[in-house]
């Protein structure tokens, strides 16, 4: 996911540039804008932590980028792209090195592990949109 501080920034084809040159194929993806119903819904896993409101408000405050990529070693290949979440530790040339603005504002969000993928995916996709 493209997080609403990169696509207000201008950065998502440059992002999108790096995925696919990566190796990953974009199975489907569309632009969507969050309510905080929804942020909170997709971000459920959170509900007990102190920056989850804060997390909610961020991720309905504008667009997004929902996308399934597809790869061998999808996860592990996407995770090792978009680099650490505090782009401070970042490595350079990832996506987070370079287009993240903060910890909170990280640019991009992967999936930590396949079944994540999975029912991440199905949040913003049914089996008919994906390609």
């Amino acid at each position: 996911m493209i997080k609403p501080d990169a696509f207000a920034d201008g950065h998502t084809g440059a992002i999108l540039k790096m995925i696919e040159e990566a190796g990953f194929t974009i199975k489907a993806m569309k632009t969507v804008k969050l309510t905080a119903e929804d942020a909170g819904q997709f971000y459920a896993v959170h509900s007990e932590r102190p920056f989850y409101g804060e997390l909610c408000a961020y991720m309905s405050k504008g667009p997004i980028v929902a996308a399934i990529l597809e790869k061998e070693n999808a996860v592990a290949d996407f995770r090792a792209l978009i680099g650490a979440t505090n782009p401070d530790d970042a490595a350079e040339g990832t996506i987070r090195k370079l287009f993240a603005k903060s910890l909170e504002a990280n640019a991009v969000h992967g999936s930590d592990s396949d079944e994540n993928a999975a029912i991440e995916g199905s949040f913003y996709f049914s089996e008919i949109e994906k390609i």
